[in-house]
This record gives C-alpha cells, sequence and structure tokens, in this order.
C-alpha cells in the first residue's frame, strides 16, 4: 500500500542527556533588557529561554564525539588526535596542508596576516561581520560583490548566495593588481543563509586563475550548501553530499572554516591549504598567539569531536531533516505575517525587519528594535544582521551608513530544539504580529570600532 508523504517532520536522533530550559516571563525580560542595555549579545544565558542568536558552538554532540573525546590525545606536538583531524579534513577537502585554530575568526586573522598587504582588496560573494573585521583591522578593503537578487528580500532564486560574476568580471579588468584574494562564503550567511552554486564556484575560480588570484572558501556550512547543489542544481541529483562538497573544494587554493557550525563542534576551526609555502608562512605566525602547529588552541578531544563531526554532517537524512525543520519555521513566521527572506536557507530564518518595521528608517535601527521585542515577548534571542552589524560609521566626520539590508537572523543549533519549540514559537509570533508597527526605534549611545555589534549600548528613542 503506498503511503502518502508525512506532514511531520520529525528529528532523527533520539536525546540521551536533557537541560532544563530558562522560563521567564515578559517583565523579568523587560528588566534584562535594560540592564544589558538593550544588547542581546550581554544578556545572561540564564535569561534567555530560545537562543537563536547563532548556530556558532551551540551544536549537541552526539554520543559518537563524545565517545571520541575519551580518547583524545593531549600531547603537545603530534598528538594522535592531529592526525585524525587533518585526515578527516583532507578527506572532505582534498588539501593536504591542516592548521588547526581555535575557531573561524583565528583562521581569518592568520590568513589576512599572512597573505594581505595594506590597500590590498578582498573580494568577497558577501563578507560576514568577523572576516570584514580582520580585513579591515589589517588595512585591507572588503569589497562584497553579492549576486543582484539578493535585493529583493522576497525573490525565488535557487542561488541567491552567488557572487556577481559580471560585477567580479568588471573588477578584475579594472583593479586585478590590487586584489590579494577572493573568499566565497557558503552559504552565504549574510544575504540570509543562501547557497552558493557549483556553476558559480567553477566560473569565479576560471575568472581569478586569469590573473593569478586566489579563491578561498569560507567553509562554515559547507555541508548545507552542497545539499543544496543536490537538490537544486541540475546534474547532481544522484551525487552523495561528500563527493559535491569534493568538488567545490577542488576549485579552491585554501579552505577556512568555524567547525563551530556544519562540524557539530562547541570550538575550533582550521585552515586547509594548497600552497605549502604560504601553510609554512602560516604556522610560523600562529606559534606566536595560537600555539603549536598540531593543536593550534585546540585540546585534542576537540580535535577528535571535529574529525567524527565533519563525517556525521555529511548523513543526507541529517541535512533533509535541518533544511526542511528551518523552512518549516519560516513558513510559520511568514504565515505569521512578518516579512522573510526567500527562499529559506540552511541554518537560519532571516526576518526582513526593514519590510516588517516600515515605520522605522535604516538608521532607527528596525533590526534592533525587532530583536528586542522578540525577545521581550517570546524570549528569543536572535541577532540584527543590518545596519548595527553591516553599517558603517565615518570616525572621522560622525556620519553613520546604513546597510543595503535590515535583517533579523534566527540561528538555529543542530540537534537542539525539538518540534514542539518551533512551533510555540511560531505561535507566539502570531500574537506579536499586529503590533509591530507601534515598536520603538533605537539609537547607539555607546560603540567600538571594529565589531560594535558584540558590546554597543543602546536606547529606545521613546
Amino acid at each position: 500500500m503506498e503511503m502518502p508523504k508525512p506532514k511531520t517532520i520529525f528529528e532523527p536522533f533520539r536525546i540521551k542527556v536533557v537541560e532544563p530550559l530558562p522560563i521567564t516571563n515578559p517583565a523579568q525580560r523587560l528588566q534584562a533588557l535594560k540592564k544589558a542595555h538593550y544588547n542581546l549579545f550581554t544578556l545572561p544565558a540564564d535569561c534567555v529561554t530560545f537562543d537563536l542568536l547563532t548556530d556558532s558552538g551551540t551544536s549537541a554532540m552526539s554520543s559518537t564525539q563524545w565517545a571520541g573525546m575519551m580518547v583524545g590525545d593531549e600531547s603537545y606536538a603530534g598528538a594522535k588526535s592531529f592526525f585524525r583531524f587533518a585526515e578527516s579534513i583532507s578527506d572532505i577537502t582534498g588539501h593536504l596542508q591542516v592548521i588547526p585554530t581555535h575557531q573561524g575568526r583565528s583562521a581569518e586573522a592568520l590568513l589576512t596576516q599572512a597573505a594581505l598587504k595594506p590597500g590590498q582588496v578582498v573580494i568577497g560573494n558577501t563578507h560576514f561581520d568577523t572576516t570584514r573585521a580582520n580585513i579591515e583591522s589589517k588595512g585591507g578593503i572588503a569589497l562584497d560583490l553579492p549576486d543582484p537578487s539578493t535585493q529583493d528580500s522576497s525573490r525565488e532564486e535557487p542561488f541567491k548566495g552567488n557572487i556577481d560574476l559580471a560585477a567580479l568580471r568588471a573588477t578584475l579588468a579594472e583593479r586585478a593588481k590590487d586584489i590579494a584574494f577572493l573568499i566565497m562564503t557558503v552559504t552565504n550567511n549574510s544575504v540570509g543563509g543562501q547557497p552558493v552554486s557549483m556553476e558559480n564556484i567553477k566560473k569565479t575560480r576560471e575568472l581569478l586563475a586569469q590573473h593569478k588570484i586566489p579563491l578561498f572558501i569560507d567553509a562554515a556550512r559547507f555541508a548545507e550548501n552542497a545539499f543544496f547543489i543536490k537538490r537544486r542544481e541540475r546534474g547532481f541529483e544522484h551525487r552523495s553530499i561528500k563527493s559535491i562538497a569534493q568538488e567545490m573544494f577542488s576549485y579552491s587554493d585554501g579552505v577556512l572554516m568555524s567547525a563551530k557550525k556544519d562540524a557539530f563542534g562547541n570550538i575550533g576551526g582550521f585552515l586547509a591549504l594548497r600552497d605549502e609555502g604560504l601553510a609554512q608562512e602560516i604556522r610560523s605566525l600562529m606559534v606566536i598567539t595560537e600555539g603549536f602547529p598540531t593543536y593550534g588552541g585546540l585540546a585534542g578531544r576537540d580535535m577528535e569531536a571535529l574529525a567524527i563531526g565533519l563525517q556525521e554532517i555529511l548523513d543526507e537524512d541529517y541535512l533533509s531533516y535541518r533544511i526542511r525543520s528551518t523552512q518549516y519555521f519560516g513558513e510559520g513566521i511568514e504565515a505569521a505575517g512578518f516579512k522573510v527572506v526567500k527562499p529559506f536557507g540552511g541554518h537560519a530564518v532571516y526576518i526582513d525587519a526593514g519590510q516588517s518595521l516600515p515605520h522605522l528608517k535604516a538608521l532607527e535601527y528596525p533590526g534592533q528594535s525587532l530583536s528586542v521585542a522578540l525577545y521581550e515577548h517570546i524570549g528569543i534571542r536572535s541577532v540584527e544582521v543590518g545596519s548595527v552589524m553591516l553599517g558603517r560609521k565615518n570616525w572621522e566626520t560622525g556620519e553613520e551608513l546604513p546597510a543595503p539590508k535590515e535583517l533579523v537572523r534566527l540561528a538555529i543549533p543542530r540537534r537542539v530544539y525539538t518540534q514542539s519549540h518551533v512551533d510555540y514559537m511560531i505561535e507566539i509570533f502570531g500574537y506579536i504580529a499586529p503590533q509591530i508597527r507601534n515598536l520603538p526605534g533605537y539609537r547607539i549611545d555607546y560603540q567600538p570600532q571594529f565589531l560594535r555589534h558584540f558590546t554597543a549600548r543602546f536606547s529606545p528613542l521613546r
């Protein structure tokens, strides 16, 4: 008997350990917001019921990963755990020069320190916050060339994470000599967790090769990107996730990864490089701050967990659940009356706060306003991806420059929340939707020069 396709999404794992959720009321949350100067980054975790601030380092590790940690080799140099870690990475990326780091931004810092000179340009499909900060703090110029389809949040395009090839071609013709390298982020976090097509990666490689400019892939969510390629790009329907990932990386000169995302790690990252000379230069730099080249700031048990996680993430059943459950969350938020970025990405749902709160101007920070409201009324900690995070302040003139989009990201930790958690959040979204036109704007009372969203202080405008 042929069965209809079930509508219910179930988690393809069993829960063996539980952690109580903090349950708070709106009055308690409002008090916590005031104490945190309305910056959700500075909220204590025990005040947060649904922590969707980030999917970085917040995954639940598997029983196999926990078992692997028990055999972690903590030798200072040449630990067995490093070789298992490096083998797992080289198997997927094809790059033999593996350098462990304590997280992704450390890999970014080492790469920019070794391969970027002041005044040089680093092109990206869209640089995320730490990438941009590392480039600019070294005196470089971070240039974004996102696909034109990203201008319309509601537009349904399969690969809105792509780099704009026409813009790249024009930029190379005009200033190739100024470009240090290109970073392709998969999936493209800043534009809504959107995937990059294999064709786009391949054509980018071909254009860069004409000018001998290296291509690096930021692989934080590489498996989710490979899954989208399998589902959306012709010719990949019958390929394994692993083989698709391997082809993606074959077009690169190196890979940098925050392994706190698609490797299910609570800490860790790496650089994997083709060029042995560049790798040696980076290893010389890392000894000063990160540690010996075979541990790079990580314990042996961390490397064991990451080596296992990098293989677990290739499970197509898990990825199918992951992508569908994210889509389900997004559909529920949209049905409640919020404008969202379409199509839904892999690791997060992005609300278009600029369109959802049209009464607020960009420099009244609608994304911050909505993030504060979601915490106060639902207990959700989200993150603004708009003019607070990606906007700019000219420190000479004091002028504030807004970001292209005012988004709020609801990042979903891997293997942490269940379907009932999602249904509850969707239900409360429906209750607060009629009230969002009355939300106040915000002003920034304090901000540092780099990565201001982490420590800025805010006040409501009324």
